[in-house]
């Protein structure tokens, strides 16, 4: 399924083991593709089970031959607690995806766990414009917030997205280009995240979706009843594509 009036493409996959190697091919093909225009390749992570979704970056072909020097990571959220907490973005994406990646350690760009919600949101967005001004990150010509290559996103049973959830005020910001939440509906309540305008302004956005715990949010988000009030995740609309990346029990409801 393909629309391109909002360039949403939708593919669903027999199996999470075909999702995870399309993925794969699909992130490495856009690192190849930035690496060459822009000499750096800036890629978002969120928590959740993206992580396990990219593991097969970490096997032959990839990790021989994707260029990881020119890669510059990023959250597009984060818990307010130590990196080597249960709980950090950046403890799973450590354990599962860059420590078993030769990007270079200054090209990760984790939230200062020394600070307070607010505090870590206001350090996160100062290095995000540094990084604007410096030209490793793109900026959009349409708004001017930083355009990341790649957000690689995943979704919750209620729609949300990064920490905006349904019925946040954050989910009207159009300042900030990061924020933080105090009282998360999903436990740890102190978080940090990219608002909707820095999100949108990605080039390309992967939303992964698999098994049976978002079935009805992404029939929400994708079937065809019109719902009055829109789920935190159809408000993504990066400026190139969104591609939904669902295996077959994911969209279970939409082959009904």
């Amino acid at each position: 399924m393909a629309d391109q009036n909002n360039k949403k493409v939708v593919k669903v996959y027999d199996t999470e083991q075909d999702v995870a190697v399309s993925l794969a091919k699909y992130t490495a093909d856009l690192s190849a593709k930035f690496a060459k225009e822009r000499g750096s390749f800036t890629v978002v992570l969120s928590g959740g089970y993206l992580i396990d979704s990219i593991r097969k970056l970490t096997e032959p072909p990839y990790v021989d031959s994707v260029e990881w020097s020119k890669w510059h990571v990023f959250w597009v959220d984060e818990r307010v607690v130590p990196k080597n907490h249960v709980d950090s973005n950046y403890k799973l994406a450590f354990d599962g995806f860059l420590s078993k990646v030769p990007i270079p350690a200054g090209q990760v760009y984790a939230i200062n766990d020394a600070l307070s919600a607010e505090g870590a949101a206001e350090d996160y967005q100062t290095v995000l414009k540094h990084l604007v001004d410096t030209g490793v990150l793109a900026k959009s010509s349409v708004n001017g917030f930083p355009k990341f290559d790649l957000m690689l996103l995943g979704m919750g049973p209620d729609g949300h997205v990064a920490s905006l959830f349904p019925g946040h005020p954050l989910l009207e910001e159009n300042v900030k280009w990061v924020t933080h939440i105090m009282d998360s509906p999903k436990p740890p309540p102190q978080r940090i995240t990219f608002t909707f305008p820095v999100i949108n302004s990605s080039a390309y956005i992967a939303m992964v979706v698999c098994g049976p715990g978002e079935v009805d949010a992404v029939y929400k988000a994708l079937g065809t009843t019109e719902n009055p009030v829109l789920l935190p995740v159809q408000r993504v609309t990066p400026e190139e594509e969104l591609r939904w990346f669902l295996d077959k029990v994911a969209a279970s409801k939409l082959q009904e």
